[in-house]
């Protein structure tokens, strides 16, 4: 299924326009036939209704609003409209009023739902207190990023989620500016557990990045220059119509539900299970079933430990003939002592690796490849591995550079070639490798920290966190931008930077001073995060995947529960991008398409560059649920087909 472009469900103008026999209405029969008019123009009843052309227009007519109920409006502080939306996702979706006339108020609490105790003192003087929205009697609201608000500063409103999505209309622009701003004040500090002024913003960003915290101040120009070097051409673009995902492929995994996608950019990809691994054949339109499974069971005839835990993630390595499996060593928790190795051709666990530092086995979270594209060098025998506090390069050939006789060996033990063991309070959780080798890592602070590829030991550069943790990230192969998914949004930095002999240059490279661009945002719709419901979390964003120098990422893409959100990444870097243009704070983009599973996706990725078509601007994206896979093209001339399932 395809939801197709983000097409502004609810981003459509609510309409106060009433005719001349509507003003003799009562409010309950106005509350009915006020609402959202759909993607097509029509509101529930097949009448459309009018829709204000102008601002001047829409202004004219809340005043007009006002003068019918002037000694409510008269007395009232801080008075919005409120609406609520109901219907979801169906045909028959609309806004409602839910009060056409209320006041908003910010207030602390020390429960984050806005509640009161009985024996709640109304100072909050003591212990952790928040501060929480409240609305009428319908929306008491923590303040926080869960929030999804969304402000559309040319209808004078805001969106958020609140056990429903809802929306305020303020009366006057004044009165909008006034909320927003105390809205983001409040936010910092909830955030932070700071007021929110000058001095705590440099405190808390450093004076370097005090751009993060106004970005009317930081300088773009690093993101108006991409604009300008990125091709144009209309194969550049992701058609945004409704049609252009088309499903190529689904294929049934077979061992186990899937835990794990490991796409090849050669031959094969692979499916990671419960009991085994699943081999794909990679193709032009996406990935089906060559009929050969390996069961983690065949171990030189006895089995494998492999076959008793659920491997978390498979490396691949030496031209993709080899793969390396993480296994937690314990439910819900990502470390672990060591790793297995497959070999791909015999279907054999070759070796069971210990992590060792100094005679001591140490624990990892994480690992991934030295580089974009090391899995495909058929002589690697290096990869990186991370934990809370330490980065490191792992080689499985002993310290003289020998490969090991792992025969002999009970456990073979990985050689830490390079790396640093950091005093404790970095809490990284995740991290990925640029085209050269830069090291990008994100951490439970949501700071991000960027590394050379000769130097583990100190940053050359440090994001600060906006407050949410990093749980995954990926770098370009040019090592120019990185993408940070946190639970609600995601983060695009730009790493590029004029040092002071004018030459450009990413922050892997030099400290980048304080020239430094404001990151900008990825979310979704207030409705579409309701949609995708209040336990599901943005998880594992990715740039499409391509490893030759001068080639451009064209796409990202994010899974948050059923959803596979994709973005065009031109349109994100586009500063003068419809999105941007009434928003307050980081420019946030919402403009995406959305792949819709019937179950929870386990991953979402583009195969690699070369196996896009010419009439398609990008490969095939795979998307993993626990029991299948599918393929989709990006074109604007696709042919719907379903494959033979793979038995």
């Amino acid at each position: 299924k395809d939801m197709g472009a983000n097409s502004s469900r609810e981003d459509l103008e609510i309409s106060d326009s009433e005719s001349d026999d509507d003003q003799q209405q009562t409010p309950q029969k106005e509350e009915q036939e006020e609402n959202y008019h759909d993607a097509e123009g029509q509101n529930s009843s097949g009448r459309r209704p009018k829709t204000p052309s102008s601002l001047e227009q829409v202004e004219a007519r809340l005043r007009a609003l006002k003068l019918k109920y002037p000694s409510q409006n008269a007395a009232l502080i801080n008075a919005v409209k409120l609406y609520l939306h109901v219907g979801g996702n169906s045909p028959d979706a609309k806004w409602t009023i839910s009060d056409k006339l209320t006041s908003y108020s910010f207030t602390k609490s020390t429960r984050p739902d806005g509640s009161r105790s009985d024996n709640e003192e109304e100072s909050e003087e003591e212990g952790d207190s928040w501060w929480v929205l409240k609305v009428g009697l319908r929306v008491k609201a923590k303040v926080g990023v869960e929030m999804q608000m969304k402000t559309l500063a040319d209808q004078q409103r805001v969106d958020f989620v609140s056990n429903g999505v809802w929306a305020m209309k303020f009366f006057t622009v004044d009165d909008y500016n006034a909320f927003v701003a105390k809205y983001q004040d409040c936010l910092f500090e909830n955030t932070y557990g700071f007021e929110s002024n000058d001095a705590n913003k440099v405190k808390v960003y450093g004076k370097d990045f005090i751009g993060w915290a106004n970005p009317e101040r930081a300088d773009d120009s690093m993101w108006e220059d991409a604009e300008d070097s990125f091709p144009k051409s209309p194969s550049s673009v992701t058609p945004v119509g409704g049609q252009d995902m088309g499903e190529e492929f689904e294929e049934a995994a077979s061992g186990g539900a899937i835990q794990s996608l490991a796409l090849g950019a050669l031959d094969n990809s692979f499916l990671v299970g419960d009991s085994g691994i699943q081999v794909v054949r990679n193709y032009s339109d996406g990935v089906r079933g060559k009929g050969v499974y390996v069961n983690f069971d065949n171990e030189r005839g006895r089995s494998s430990s492999v076959a008793h835990s659920t491997p978390r993630k498979a490396l691949l390595m030496r031209a993709e003939t080899n793969m390396l499996l993480l296994s937690p060593m314990a439910e819900g928790k990502p470390h672990t002592r060591g790793l297995h190795q497959l070999d791909i051709e015999t279907g054999k666990v070759v070796t069971e690796w210990k992590f060792e530092k100094d005679g001591t086995d140490i624990t990892m979270r994480d690992v991934t490849n030295d580089s974009k594209g090391a899995q495909m060098d058929p002589s690697g025998s290096t990869f990186l591995g991370l934990d809370d506090n330490r980065l490191c390069r792992w080689d499985m050939r002993d310290r003289y550079g020998m490969v090991q006789n792992l025969a002999d060996a009970n456990t073979p033990v990985l050689n830490w070639t390079q790396g640093h063991q950091f005093s404790r309070g970095t809490n990284f959780q995740c991290f990925a490798t640029a085209g050269d080798g830069s090291i990008v890592v994100g951490s439970l602070d949501g700071k991000i920290r960027l590394y050379s590829n000769n130097s583990m030991r100190q940053a050359k550069t440090a994001f600060p966190g906006l407050g949410s943790p990093i749980t995954h990230v990926d770098v370009t192969f040019d090592g120019r931008w990185i993408l940070g998914t946190t639970d609600t949004y995601l983060i695009l930095i730009c790493t590029m930077f004029t040092d002071k002999d004018g030459k450009t240059k990413t922050g892997f490279a030099g400290r980048m001073g304080n020239r430094i661009s404001a990151p900008r945002l990825l979310k979704l719709s207030p409705l579409d995060s309701h949609m995708a419901g209040v336990n599901n979390k943005f998880r594992g964003a990715q740039f499409s995947w391509v490893t030759e120098n001068g080639k451009q990422e064209r796409h990202l893409v994010a899974t948050v529960g059923k959803f596979s959100v994709i973005w065009n990444f031109q349109q994100v870097k586009d500063g003068s991008h419809e999105c941007y243009r009434s928003q307050v704070g980081l420019k946030s983009c919402y403009c995406y398409k959305i792949v819709l599973k019937d179950e929870s996706i386990i991953d979402s990725r583009f195969m690699h560059e070369k196996f896009a078509v010419s009439d398609s601007p990008e490969a095939p994206l795979v998307v993993a649920t626990p029991l299948k896979v599918s393929s989709f093209s990006i074109s604007s001339r696709h042919m719907i087909k379903q494959s033979p399932l793979f038995k």
